[in-house]
């Protein structure tokens, strides 16, 4: 189910905002990514995108990687991937998120998303949000799902936000990378990668700093212990935040259409993908937004 809001009108472009009957999430249709939008456009899809509570859905745009790279570039300066074997030729901006082999060889990072996580949350400056443009999907499976990380937190009992209150946690890319390299899409971390993604500490609770809300900022697939905590202590705590998160009660799950760009901001989700049949293909084109050091 869909609630519909006023038609958005700006003085070149006319396009159909819908929220989600979700604790996050919604939908643009009618806007042409093909040609570039002018500056009253783009604003009124940014706030599009800070209305959506962190999920925005870009319905039926059939554009390639350049128009991609370019409606991505609006939003601030674009991350290059640390898995430089899986980015598109000639668009280093393009991680493949990809099950596809091709000559005994996977094409992208096939399993990209198993565990919940928020994109490049190990970084000094984690993500601002990412763009995922579906280029094929399976007839089964294939969903994503993303979880709103300001309900989690104005959630969580208060003896637990004491708990939080100005801590801090640890990020560490290579805490579930390590686990599954060697794998099919997971090839093992050379020396110069593991040099690029050095551990790092961030609030547990960050302040979104553009709506000036509070979310958690912690994930399972990357947060691996909190600053100051006895092991145990932390040991205890980290799993209870990932089952508060992951609960399903502030979670959207997006069923792929062709040609979504789905938009997501890593500062106030966290987001799994559900896999598909493995006979099936599952093909899409991921930019990365930078962003800033979490407060």
């Amino acid at each position: 189910m869909q609630t519909t809001a006023p038609r958005r009108r700006t003085a070149s472009a006319v396009f159909e905002y819908r929220s989600f009957d979700a604790p996050l999430g919604a939908e643009i249709r009618g806007l042409d990514l093909s040609r570039p939008l002018d500056d009253e456009t783009f604003a009124a899809v940014r706030r599009c995108f800070l209305d959506s509570q962190g999920v925005l859905v870009l319905r039926d745009q059939r554009i390639g990687p350049e128009q991609h790279i370019l409606f991505s570039r609006r939003f601030g300066p674009l991350a290059i991937h640390v898995l430089r074997q899986f980015l598109l030729p000639g668009h280093p901006e393009i991680l493949l998120v990809s099950n596809v082999i091709k000559d005994g060889r996977p094409v992208g990072l096939g399993d990209a998303g198993r565990y919940w996580h928020s994109d490049l949350s190990y970084l000094a400056e984690p993500s601002l949000g990412s763009l995922l443009h579906a280029q094929e999907i399976p007839k089964e499976g294939g969903d994503t799902s993303f979880v709103n990380m300001y309900a989690a937190y104005l959630a969580l009992p208060a003896s637990i936000k004491r708990r939080i209150e100005g801590r801090r946690a640890t990020h560490s890319y290579r805490k579930t990378y390590d686990r599954i390299a060697g794998s099919t899409y997971r090839p093992a971390l050379t020396e110069a990668q593991k040099q690029e993604v050095p551990e790092v500490d961030h609030p547990i609770v960050r302040t979104h700093p553009e709506s000036g809300r509070k979310a958690l900022f912690v994930n399972e697939g990357f947060t691996t212990r909190i600053v100051d905590m006895t092991e145990d202590e932390s040991d205890e705590l980290l799993p209870r935040l990932f089952s508060h998160c992951t609960a399903g009660h502030f979670t959207y799950r997006h069923h792929w259409q062709e040609h979504d760009i789905v938009l997501w901001d890593n500062r106030c989700t966290i987001h799994l993908a559900h896999g598909c049949p493995p006979e099936l293909r599952r093909h899409m084109h991921r930019t990365t937004v930078k962003g800033d050091i979490p407060r």
